[in-house]
């Protein structure tokens, strides 16, 4: 096994171009259980925790770009205010350690339904901005992901950062797992309120082959809310809207048994956390946060 280290991100494309079968590596978390098992041997191994490029973020455009090498402990520090779901999800992260070292690009690329970034990122209609030495392409995030650990990445391309809009309003994200910290989602839910759009995001995650949007849920609590007016009134939404929210999106899960949970469960659990976070995102609103 050959170890590719690019002091910088125009190398990195280059080694890339070259070896396109290498595995890009940064912070590990994902690439190296893979390798520990032995269930992935490859022949060079693309180091990119040299590449600078990878750790930055800043405005573009109206969206906030963020490198794919940034970790979930500085999403945490720097990218509450902006992306406060995202923020929130990567507090469900792992330990203190797996944070530190774990990126949120490393989360896209390896494009698991569990896969805790990946609902707020949905939610907010994030794009992912893929690179090679021809070029550049920006896909939204629905179509990066194509099933369960799979995407439209090609062999000679690295994923360089996320693009998302500034949160307009609160976003909220609840998972359920077999404990409350270093877990897997059994499931879980992203939301983002738009309120400039009056728009609902929305995403469940581990209860589907990949990431889901709930559309008829969100256009449902949409027409809700343009009904009563309470995008201006920022009044409260009635429990029987609630509840329809949930049955909702649990009708847009696509879950299977397995060993962490059964599909019934999981149906039945999203659409709780469906009510809860809409409930507490919604609550934000009206006291004006």
């Amino acid at each position: 096994m050959a170890f590719l280290q690019p002091e910088s991100w125009q190398e990195a494309l280059e080694m890339k171009a070259a070896h396109p079968e290498a595995v890009p590596i940064h912070g590990g978390t994902d690439v190296m259980v893979e390798l520990n098992f032995d269930r992935e041997r490859p022949e060079h191994i693309l180091d990119l925790t040299r590449v600078p490029e990878l750790r930055e973020w800043g405005w573009e455009n109206g969206h906030l770009r963020v490198g794919a090498g940034v970790t979930y402990t500085r999403a945490i520090e720097g990218l509450s205010a902006p992306l406060p779901g995202l923020a929130i999800a990567s507090r469900t992260v792992g330990s203190p350690q797996i944070r530190n070292r774990g990126t949120i690009g490393g989360n896209i690329a390896s494009s698991s339904p569990s896969g805790d970034a990946l609902p707020p990122l949905y939610a907010s209609d994030a794009e992912v901005e893929l690179a090679s030495t021809e070029g550049r392409r920006i896909v939204p995030i629905e179509e990066f992901v194509t099933g369960p650990k799979k995407n439209v990445l090609e062999s000679n391309e690295l994923i360089f950062a996320f693009r998302v809009p500034e949160a307009g309003g609160p976003q909220q994200y609840s998972k359920i797992g077999t404990r409350n910290a270093m877990v897997i989602a059994l499931c879980s839910f992203g939301l983002a309120l738009h309120p400039d759009q009056r728009k609902v995001g929305s995403c469940i995650g581990s209860a589907g082959p990949t990431p889901l949007r709930a559309h008829e849920a969100e256009s449902f609590i949409e027409g809700v809310l343009e009904e009563g007016d309470l995008w201006s009134k920022r009044g409260s939404v009635d429990e029987t809207a609630l509840a329809r929210f949930g049955e909702l999106v649990s009708e847009a899960t696509r879950p299977i048994d397995d060993v962490r949970g059964t599909a019934a469960y999981r149906r039945h659990a999203v659409g709780v956390l469906a009510r809860r976070t809409f409930a507490w995102a919604w609550e934000e609103y009206g006291n004006g946060e």
